[in-house]
C-alpha cells in the first residue's frame, strides 16, 4: 500500500473560503479517480508557528495507483486551483 500525504500553507487573501473550496474539491475526488483508495483531508485549528493550514492523506494499492491519481484531470484541476491560493507544499510518500 502506498501512503501520499501532502501539507498545504495558504496565502492570506481569502484564506478561510480557499481552505473550504479546497476541501469540498479534494473531497470530490474520492468519486472521480478509481485507484484512490481513502483521502483524509484535514483542516488545521491550532494555527500555531508551526502549522500548516490543511494536511491530505490518500492511499493507493501501488505506485501505478498513485501515478494514475497524479495525472487524472480531476486532479490536474484540483492542483491547479491549489497552486494559485498556497504559498507551501509538504509532501511524503511511503509504502506501507
Amino acid at each position: 500500500m502506498i501512503v501520499h500525504i501532502v501539507m498545504f500553507e495558504f496565502k492570506e487573501e481569502n484564506k478561510v473560503a480557499n481552505l473550504q473550496k479546497a476541501k469540498k474539491m479534494l473531497d470530490a475526488l474520492v468519486e472521480k479517480i478509481p485507484t484512490l483508495l481513502s483521502m483524509e483531508v484535514g483542516l488545521d485549528f491550532m494555527g500555531s508557528e508551526r502549522s500548516c493550514d490543511l494536511v491530505l492523506t490518500t492511499t493507493f494499492d501501488d505506485k501505478d495507483g498513485l501515478s494514475t491519481y497524479a495525472t487524472h484531470p480531476a486532479h490536474v484541476e484540483v492542483v491547479g486551483f491549489i497552486k494559485e491560493v498556497t504559498q507551501l507544499a509538504k509532501v511524503v510518500d511511503y509504502e506501507k
